[in-house]
């Protein structure tokens, strides 16, 4: 029985699932000793691990049972989890025969990272934790493997198609039961089937994945939805405007997306110039402010607009409305002095929970994308502008007393701006 009273939930569950992946990857092994390794990250409520089987082989359900069965014997046998550094000489001799693994290895060398492993019994992977320190620590019936998916490797199409092992886990059996209640009845309120049953919307494939058209009755859901927030930003001050919906090429290069920012369709040419479908709008924001003339006495200025962006996201990643090719956005931007930053971020999260209000939403938490602090480099901005915005959510979001976390290396290359 594992106890969890004094023990940090979070961090102690991020190392059960971690520790299962490796757990799943013996399992995979014992059954095809020639199968290549991919990665095997922690993901919201377990866990997944990516393989190429020996001879194009697909696991059945079966199979997943076997690796389940396998997995809850080692959980059982109490084997440690030994980490240590690894020389890139040494780690590239140890995966010798794992391709994908010195594939990362070499990208881990190119940036001049440490390389970690983990042991358990005999298998090694390339990993820098956490896990537990013995799998006696995990709760023999708090996981189960649920299915397979294919992933390409890197999730680029041009790379072999891997088979993704997932897995559920949770900190008892009691939790995980609990879990698989709720994804039942989750599965009879699917959006996907309800949109089609009560003729809101439907995906067609003469039109295109992730493309979705919507009938009479969701299309006035949607303009009812756009009416609701238009009166809350309406009445906090924010003023609407139109964008078109292709540009050329020129002001994404200036911006700097044409380089960091890869979910772009291929341009059209139109008179010897590349135009893109807007996959974004924060540039169109800001050059339609820089045409006119501002005095710091009239800020802030909020400028709204409702309007489609276009993205293109890979085939097995899209899902019903919740991933999507063509994508509507809401979408607000504040120009405004620094000491005028806190009180406008009060009016957006004021206004955010006047409309999850009205759709009866009341559990929510607040994500900080924040910059990655050990590349800096791939942002714009100095670390003074840096440091105040992102402070500046950290103390704004604490005195709303709202749940938040933060994750580093989410925020937009382009962040805030003097």
């Amino acid at each position: 029985m594992v106890e969890w009273d004094d023990m940090e939930n979070a961090d102690k569950l991020f190392n059960i699932r971690h520790s299962l992946a490796h757990l799943l990857a013996i399992a995979v092994l014992e059954k095809d000793l020639g199968a290549k390794l991919g990665i095997g990250p922690v993901i919201d409520n377990g866990f997944y691990y990516d393989f190429e089987f020996s001879n194009g082989y697909t696991p059945t359900p079966e199979d997943l049972k076997g690796f389940e069965k396998a997995m809850r014997k080692m959980v059982n046998k109490g084997l440690p989890f030994e980490g240590h550094e690894i020389s890139v000489g040494d780690a590239k001799k140890l995966f010798a025969s794992q391709p994908y693994k010195l594939d990362l290895i070499n990208e881990f060398e190119s940036e001049g990272k440490n390389l970690t492993i983990y042991k358990t019994g005999e298998f090694d992977d390339l990993c820098k934790g956490g896990h537990v320190d013995n799998t006696k620590e995990i709760p023999a019936d708090g996981f189960t493997i649920t299915h397979t998916a294919g992933a390409y490797w890197r999730g680029s199409e041009k790379n072999t198609m891997l088979t993704r092992i997932y897995g559920l886990a949770f900190e008892s059996g009691e939790a995980l039961d609990a879990h698989l209640k709720q994804m039942e009845e989750a599965k009879k309120r699917d959006h996907r089937k309800l949109g089609k049953e009560m003729e809101l919307f439907t995906i067609i494939d003469e039109v295109g994945a992730g493309l979705p058209l919507f009938y009479p009755k969701g299309a006035l859901l949607r303009k009812t939805i756009e009416g609701f927030i238009s009166e809350q930003q309406e009445k906090r001050g924010y003023k609407d405007i139109w964008i078109p919906h292709i540009t050329k090429g020129t002001l994404y290069e200036i911006s700097g997306h044409l380089d960091k920012y890869d979910a772009m369709y291929t341009p059209m040419k139109i008179d010897e110039h590349d135009y893109y479908v807007k996959p974004m709008n924060c540039p169109h924001f800001m050059m339609l402010y820089k045409t006119l003339q501002h005095s710091y006495k009239e800020l802030p200025v909020r400028y709204t607009c409702t309007t489609t962006n276009y993205r293109n996201e890979k085939s097995g990643e899209l899902s019903g409305l919740t991933r999507v090719r063509s994508l509507t956005q809401d979408d607000c931007h504040v120009f405004a002095r620094p000491d005028q930053i806190e009180k406008e971020i009060d009016l957006m999260l004021d206004m955010i929970k006047e409309v999850y209000a009205g759709f009866g939403l009341s559990d929510f938490y607040v994500r900080i994308s924040l910059r990655d602090s050990k590349n800096k480099d791939k942002y714009i901005g100095n670390d003074e502008v840096w440091n105040t915005a992102e402070n500046a959510l950290r103390d704004i979001v604490k005195k709303t007393g709202w749940k938040y976390e933060e994750a580093e290396d989410e925020a937009a290359f382009y962040g805030p701006h003097r």
